[in-house]
């Protein structure tokens, strides 16, 4: 259930950790779909993450740019159409993951951190809904082939397996399944 969950967060985070590996990246880079051909020199998000032996999954479909600094500072900016419903949501990219989608993830509109060797510090943007409270993951660490997200004191490790596919705003990683319980009870109305 939070293995998902954790598991999207975890990708963003992955990505700008593996950024920080080259400094060279201090700048922009724009991509809007995790399949879109780069013509540039600089790569794009999606790509970053592939030359690094990691799955484009860790990011969510709709980054339009990302800037690193050569402190391993960094900020990711996603695309405004994540479907906010007025609930503080503002065009964030929310989708639910975990078993039955028990859970609700948010990506702010900006992400940001530092990203150091194997951990990304300070994340800001992230979220999980428990119950009724959004919580902040404020660190991911990589160990091996598994990456441990922490939401305060807690934290829960997850495979990178779990990022194959990049997770899309507002159905997350069964767009197939959302359209048709959204269809049904457009139907049932």
């Amino acid at each position: 259930m939070a293995k998902k969950l954790l598991a999207a967060a975890a990708a963003l985070l992955l990505l700008l950790l593996l950024a920080a590996a080259a400094p060279a990246l201090a700048s922009s880079s724009s991509s809007s779909s995790p399949g879109s051909a780069n013509l540039t020199a600089t790569p794009t998000a999606y790509e970053m993450v592939e030359r690094y032996g990691f799955p484009r999954g860790i990011l969510p479909e709709g980054v339009e740019s990302y800037v690193l600094r050569p402190d391993g500072s960094f900020e990711v900016h996603l695309s405004g159409d994540g479907g906010g419903d007025g609930n503080g949501g503002g065009g964030d990219c929310e989708f639910r993951v975990g078993d039955g989608g028990a859970y609700l993830l948010r990506y702010g509109r900006r992400v940001a951190g530092v990203a150091m060797e194997g951990s990304i510090r300070s994340l800001e943007g992230v979220s999980v809904k428990v119950l009724f409270a959004w919580l902040g993951i404020g660190r991911v660490d990589r160990a091996g082939d598994d990456l441990r997200f922490f939401v305060g004191p807690l934290s829960a490790a997850f495979p990178l397996a779990n990022f194959a596919d990049c997770p899309r705003c507002r159905c997350g990683f069964d767009c197939d399944t959302a359209a048709a319980a959204a269809a049904a009870v457009i139907a049932a109305s």
